[in-house]
């Protein structure tokens, strides 16, 4: 029994004073995809978020994997000459989890989003391109983003966004990336939320801007979702809060312009086509397209902004992309404009467009990994890379839009 006792005294006293967690030496070789810097040390892979490559540092483990050990910083040893100091008080381990390139200079941002493509071409593509990728950089790193999604807690009273590897609310009061339109609807919020109107504990708030125009959706609010409008080369697309539209309106012409520039011919395919973004130009130069979109009020919204074009050769399909390619492979098609949500389209989609035969087929991804993947299948159906080009629509993450031509050999 006394044994018994001292051994329930001795694990109360572990617990108050824990002993200390293990931490390891790693050197950062580089940025790899997801945005982890990769280390080595103890035959261990380490992955580490909010680290430069170059950085000497002291991590923990939070998860071991086999091999490979996900970790957190600790501290810095010796910083990579890649580290700046993060403008925002909300970035960092445990922190808001919206950013996290923010540790890195704007160079070392856009080179480590060149070696993430490089990456999933090569690992996960088996594929060796050996032309140069071209990388354009945003006009503006910071005060960019005109569109997010803010999360509230009704119960604490708190609205931002969610903590790292978490769905607790960060309260943020500024946020450096936001337009200056979208920051001031943050601020507005916070004054004047009505926290005991709401049935829900947690509530999303989606928000957009054009100019000084600013829409704003939620379940929760009552008030109507204003319509967007914005410009670029001549089209007015019209969107709203509820509706996608890319978020950095900065660099959206040279995006349309590495997805279409130089294309032309009799008919062409624009799938996902979304509220119409590269529908309009397509139509510019192509006989006629074939706009096909599940998501019927971005259609509404892409018919809106064809007949504010007054363009006569655009045809709508309201349908899933995959079930239109199945009973539509027959027709022949100059151009394919391939832009599928972040988990990329699917395998029996990307063999039907195989079928088609199109003479080029233009792939734009917001995710490598999922690009890669699909490149490889038509690269094996009797495609080639012409080019890659890829567009910092997202500075201070580790996300990056990526367009690629292929042409039929």
């Amino acid at each position: 029994m006394e044994i018994f006792a001292l051994n329930n005294i001795l694990k109360r006293e572990n617990k108050k004073n824990p002993a200390p967690e293990k931490t390891y030496e790693v050197k950062i070789e580089k940025i790899v995809p997801g945005g982890y810097g990769l280390g080595f040390a103890e035959k261990l892979t380490f992955l580490v978020p909010l680290a430069a490559a170059g950085d000497r540092l002291h991590v923990k483990i939070n998860q071991l994997k086999g091999k490979t050990a996900f970790a957190e910083i600790v501290d810095v040893i010796a910083p990579s000459a890649d580290r700046i100091k993060p403008p925002c008080v909300y970035f960092g381990q445990k922190k808001c989890g919206g950013c996290d390139f923010q540790q890195l200079d704007y160079e070392a941002q856009l080179a480590a989003k060149l070696g993430i493509i490089k990456d999933c071409l090569t690992r996960i593509g088996k594929i060796e391109y050996e032309k140069e990728i071209e990388i354009v950089g945003s006009p503006k790193p910071f005060g960019y983003r005109a569109r997010a999604q803010w999360h509230a807690d009704a119960r604490a009273h708190k609205i931002g966004y969610y903590r790292r590897n978490s769905h607790d609310v960060i309260d943020v009061e500024k946020c450096p990336i936001l337009t200056e339109p979208l920051q001031d609807t943050l601020t507005e919020l916070r004054e004047t939320i009505v926290w005991e109107s709401f049935w829900s504990k947690k509530i999303e708030i989606e928000a957009a801007n054009s100019g000084d125009k600013v829409s704003v959706y939620s379940t929760e609010i009552v008030e109507p979702t204003e319509e967007l409008k914005y410009e670029n080369d001549g089209n007015s697309y019209f969107y709203d809060a509820n509706t996608f539209f890319q978020g950095n309106p900065y660099i959206i012409n040279r995006l349309v312009d590495a997805a279409i520039g130089g294309a032309a011919g009799a008919a062409a395919l624009d799938l996902y086509s979304g509220v119409g973004l590269f529908t309009l130009p397509l139509a510019a130069v192509f006989g006629k397209v074939c706009a096909v979109e599940s998501n019927g009020k971005a259609v509404d919204f892409a018919e809106k902004a064809v007949a504010n074009a007054r363009l006569e050769s655009v045809e709508f399909y309201r349908e899933d992309v995959g079930e239109w390619l199945e009973q539509n492979d027959s027709e022949p098609v100059d151009f394919v404009l391939l832009d599928p949500p972040r988990a990329g389209t699917e395998k029996p989609i990307v063999e039907n467009l195989l079928k088609i035969k199109p003479k080029e087929i233009s792939y734009v991804s917001c995710e490598p990994s999922t690009l890669a993947r699909d490149l490889r299948i038509l690269c094996d159906g009797g495609y080639e890379i012409a080019s890659i080009v890829a567009l910092d629509l997202f500075p201070q993450t580790h996300h990056v839009e990526t367009v690629v031509r292929l042409k039929r050999i």
